[in-house]
């Protein structure tokens, strides 16, 4: 026995933290071209939704950004996001389905059943629909068309080079979180919402290109969209001992909120199908809704960044925030139902910030903007299910970094209740309805720590390579003796294991006929010997089972290779069924005894 505490195993254990390998610079690399294109791709977007909206609301040419605060618009207004829709509507009958909704389940649907190849129309039609769409007074964000767009791009980049699937995901992805970092400036916000929602894995593979994307993305919005918070606040106050509880509370109520509007969005979604005419047309309808409500209060028309500034800095008076909350509610809720085209942040944070303004007037402390950044950054956790994106995006989008600890009660308090009372989110609902369900629980797979000595069976019964194969069958098809295994390993003099026999193959040699004294040693027809060791992990034998097409493999020792035990599929849903028990077991460990009587 070894003297050392621990002792230096037979074999280098090789296995490592992480399944890096030198494609991680190949991809690197292609993530620079990535993050220029998603910036780029950005910087395009938001100058087409300005020119359609000086084009259809005033009729003049020019990609400086509109405000509709503080207008006053005509009736025949009421007619152009009808007109925009149609067009849109069109588009996606004659162009491409995929252009329909707002962009963040495309992306995943694409990811996960699309082998991340996207089309180059959908590249082009994207961001032209969505423009189209909130230029035409849409109620929507450009985020959720611009991650569309940016994966786009990416997966387009990927399919010109000899990439599997998995790097295909990544420069997708990178795209996506270029997009959105080049319109918020948002870098790690957007690095998390990948890990959150789209990467389906954290791996040194995907998350270094990724980020790498967000970075470059970062560095072009100064010459691309200006420098700095998009919406720069510093209006925290000092809270008492109690004040993070509060801010809890304000993330339950925006959680309920949160819940409230996913079903509402699928209920009219609903009702939109059971109508007789082609989808289409339902554009059409949810451009009308928009119209008059713009009619009524033209500020919830497009993007609204200017309504996310009043609500930071507290300039809308009580029954302006509420009417605006409404407002904007019901056109965006029917909009998006209808099947347009456009994204979901922008609408979400002026609708938590507007519950969160209103909330403000009966909050012992803080100021309007102090509880409105609460709400759209609780909003954001509890609908995306993404509270450590929603955190980080808050911090970033005001530039305060003093309000992560309050944004973050909020956020994680509505994701709290959104996840217990909600079965999916409103970005996974969709993609449910279209068939696919989507996990996005991560966990340590089971199969990538447990040793196959854990789960093999033992002691393992063998056959001798030198006994004949008449001996064998005879062995196989006699009703005497225990049978522990289905398939036994063949071994040589020397105790290594040369090929295994199961009872298929026995029964196989029967019906082909065989040469009775010819032995096991010499059968041509044994399968091709396939092992596993005792101090691999589970997951490596399991793949090695699938690539074989097999059932069954002995577990030999690395040095000598004589037999140890044997895996069966069997086996390995041991270690499965470990994580259930230990899911599922209560116990309690600790006990307080009563005192004893003294002797």
């Amino acid at each position: 026995m070894s003297n050392k505490p621990d002792s230096q195993p037979d074999h280098i254990d090789r296995l490592r933290d992480f399944t890096a390998d030198p494609r991680l610079l190949i991809l690197s690399v292609m993530a620079v071209a990535c993050g220029t294109a998603g910036a780029g791709a950005a910087w395009v977007l938001l100058k087409l939704i300005a020119a359609c909206t000086n084009i259809a609301y005033f009729q003049r040419f020019s990609v400086e950004p509109v405000s509709f605060s503080g207008i006053h618009l005509p009736v025949w207004t009421i007619a152009v996001p009808v007109i925009g829709s149609l067009i849109v509507g069109l588009m996606a009958r004659f162009g491409s389905e995929k252009i329909r909704g707002h962009g963040i389940p495309e992306a995943i649907e694409a990811i996960l059943i699309g082998e991340s190849r996207i089309a180059p129309k959908v590249a082009l039609l994207k961001p032209l629909s969505s423009a189209i769409s909130i230029g035409s007074g849409g109620p929507f964000g450009a985020e959720g068309p611009i991650i569309m767009t940016g994966g786009a791009l990416g997966s387009l980049f990927a399919q010109l080079f000899h990439l599997s699937a998995p790097e295909r995901k990544v420069l997708l992805v990178a795209g996506a979180a270029a997009g959105m970092t080049a319109v918020f400036g948002t870098p790690i916000a957007a690095i998390l919402l990948a890990v959150e929602l789209l990467l389906f894995e954290w791996k040194p593979r995907s998350f270094i290109p990724v980020a790498i994307a967000a970075i470059v993305a970062a560095a072009w919005r100064p010459f691309l969209l200006g420098a700095g918070p998009i919406f720069p606040f510093f209006g925290g106050p000092a809270m008492p001992w109690w004040g993070l509880g509060l801010c809890a509370v304000v993330g339950v109520v925006a959680g309920l909120q949160s819940a409230l509007m996913t079903i509402c969005l699928y209920a009219i979604e609903d009702l939109f199908h059971r109508l007789p005419i082609h989808w289409m047309w339902w554009p059409a309808i949810g451009g009308l809704a928009v119209g008059i409500g713009g009619y009524i209060d033209p500020s919830v028309l497009g993007v609204g960044y200017d309504n996310i500034r009043e609500l930071l800095h507290g300039g809308l008076d009580v029954f302006a925030v509420a009417l605006l909350l409404v407002d904007k509610a019901a056109i965006w809720l029917i909009a998006l139902s209808s099947g347009t085209s456009g994204g979901v942040l922008a609408p979400l944070l002026i609708m938590g910030g507007a519950l969160g303004a209103l909330e403000s007037h009966i909050m012992p402390f803080g100021g309007e903007g102090f509880w409105a950044l609460l709400g759209m950054a609780a909003i954001l956790g509890g609908t995306m299910r993404a509270p450590l994106t929603a955190s980080l995006f808050a911090v970033e989008l005001t530039g305060d970094i003093h309000m992560l600890a309050p944004v973050m009660a909020a956020s994680i308090a509505a994701f709290a209740l959104t996840v217990l009372v909600m079965s999916r989110s409103i970005l996974t609902e969709r993609i449910a309805r279209r068939g696919l369900h989507v996990t996005r629980e991560y966990a340590i797979d089971p199969f990538l720590h447990t040793r196959v000595e854990q789960v093999m069976a033992k002691p393992v019964h063998t056959l001798a390579a030198a006994i004949s194969v008449r001996e064998a069958v005879d062995f196989f098809v006699t009703i005497e003796g225990p049978r522990r295994h289905k398939s036994y390993p063949v071994v040589a003099e020397t105790g290594r294991v040369i090929g295994l026999v199961s009872r298929t193959d026995v029964l196989h040699w029967r019906r082909e006929g065989w040469a009775r004294d010819a032995t096991l040693a010499d059968r041509e027809g044994m399968p091709a010997l396939v092992v596993g060791y005792p101090d691999e992990l589970v997951g490596h034998v399991a793949d090695r089972m699938a690539a074989h097409d097999i059932g069954r493999l002995p577990i030999v020792d690395r040095i000598t290779g004589q037999p140890v035990g044997i895996v069966a599929r069997r086996d390995l849903l041991r270690a499965r069924a470990k994580v259930v028990h230990e899911e599922k077991e209560r116990r309690r460990l600790l006990r307080f005894s009563s005192a004893t009587s003294r002797a």
